[in-house]
């Protein structure tokens, strides 16, 4: 196989990279590949208790596919028996673990979200249970003598807790043990993750050494911060965009981050060249207006998952609902009995506009919710008599409802 010349590779490679440990070990294993016609492996280690994928998890499925685009063997991790112990990351507590079967269904969602970025023509699916389930105690004991507990301390979450006297469950310390193993299991050449994973990667190198393989390079991605620019991008802080946002809220979502966070996510959720980059730098720079960065941000991400089409009618979208504060021209529509005197409350529950009927009251308190012009606040209100009405509920929810 032909590969690119090895400093082109390299120049693409650390392109929003945090950090190559150590490049120049990457550097000849590119040198080799060349020369050989040997793609290298690329590992990245998929979790399966997060199954819903945002622009956080884009960051490093991007740079897999960059590996992807210069010829390199992408190989995604399952971690279908390691989602059973759970990766303490990030963790000030022992973490929840999954069944087997949990882990496989949340990785088939995984793998079909992913799939909206990696080239599925050429990708390995691999499931570590395949070679972690079927090892002996004694083969694990072996495995744990590979690394000590004071090394393991140096991990900041268990260092933390330690101090602290929280506890911290054995088979925690079991879990970048049993991640390594994957490396050394697919011979991995590289491997990939965000920078809070760095400690796992770099147990996977020693553990490479201590089974006798070439240790993997190890090349970090920064964290995505979310839409609220202060904390890193989660569902759980709903910050975030997700894979399977519709255009519309894509689109809305990512023109309401703040102006700091613009020149980052192009950077590390776009393919834009480095040649537009520089150019909006330097507009935003001499003081140009932000929004119209903002907009061709939301309109890129919006086309690299959908289209170019669904991207221009999410921007119209834009512009008549919030910009212009019109209801959408294919509002959904709600019938009622004409002589029905159903609360607004359990409308919006029932047409799926809010999760619950908490969900509701909350948003109500908030003065979010409008019939028309007029804003909502008494969860006991009900739809007007009126043949037809508009509800809007947030910036982008709306409904028409009919009677008769």
């Amino acid at each position: 196989m032909t590969f690119p010349p090895v400093n082109e590779q390299i120049d693409h490679i650390r392109r929003g990279t945090a950090e190559i440990l150590p490049e120049d070990e990457l550097l000849r294993k590119l040198e080799r590949s060349r020369a050989s016609g040997t793609p290298l492996n690329i590992k990245l280690g998929c979790d399966p208790s997060r199954p819903d994928l945002h622009l956080g998890h884009a960051v490093v499925l991007r740079k897999l596919r960059h590996f992807q685009d210069l010829g390199h063997q992408a190989i995604l991790i399952v971690g279908d028996f390691t989602g059973m112990i759970g990766d303490p990351t990030g963790k000030s507590k022992t973490r929840p673990s999954l069944t087997l079967a949990q882990t496989r269904e949340h990785g088939r969602s995984y793998f079909e979200q992913a799939s909206k970025i990696l080239d599925l023509s050429r990708i390995s699916i691999r499931y570590n249970s395949d070679w972690l389930a079927p090892m002996t105690f004694e083969e694990v004991i072996k495995l744990a003598a590979c690394y000590t507990v004071a090394r393991m301390l140096e991990r900041d979450e268990f260092e933390k807790r330690y101090r602290k006297q929280e506890s911290i469950s054995i088979h925690e310390f079991l879990y970048p043990l049993a991640q390594a193993m994957d490396s050394v299991a697919i011979r991995s050449d590289v491997e990939l993750g965000g920078t809070d994973q760095k400690f796992n990667l770099l147990v996977g190198r020693e553990i490479q050494r201590e089974y006798g393989q070439d240790p993997q390079v190890i090349l970090t991605m920064p964290l995505l911060e979310g839409t609220d620019g202060v904390e890193k991008m989660s569902k759980s802080l709903d910050n975030y965009v997700a894979f399977n946002d519709t255009p519309e809220d894509m689109y809305g979502k990512t023109l309401s981050i703040p102006d700091t966070l613009i020149l980052p996510w192009f950077r590390l959720v776009t393919e834009v060249p480095p040649t537009r980059l520089l150019e909006i730098e330097a507009a935003l720079a001499r003081g140009d207006n932000p929004r119209d960065a903002k907009r061709e941000l939301a309109r890129c991400i919006v086309e690299e998952f959908y289209s170019e089409d669904e991207a221009s009618m999410a921007e119209e979208h834009f512009d008549r609902v919030i910009k212009n504060k019109m209801a959408p021209e294919d509002v959904a529509v709600f019938a009622l009995p004409r002589d029905s005197d159903m609360l607004l409350l359990d409308v919006l529950c029932e047409a799926g506009l809010v999760k619950s009927k908490g969900e509701g009251r909350r948003l109500m308190q908030q003065s979010a919710v409008s019939i028309g012009e007029t804003r909502i606040t008494d969860p006991l209100t009900p739809i007007p008599a009126d043949a037809e009405c508009i509800v809007k509920v947030g910036k982008r929810r709306f409904i028409k409802i009919v009677r008769d």
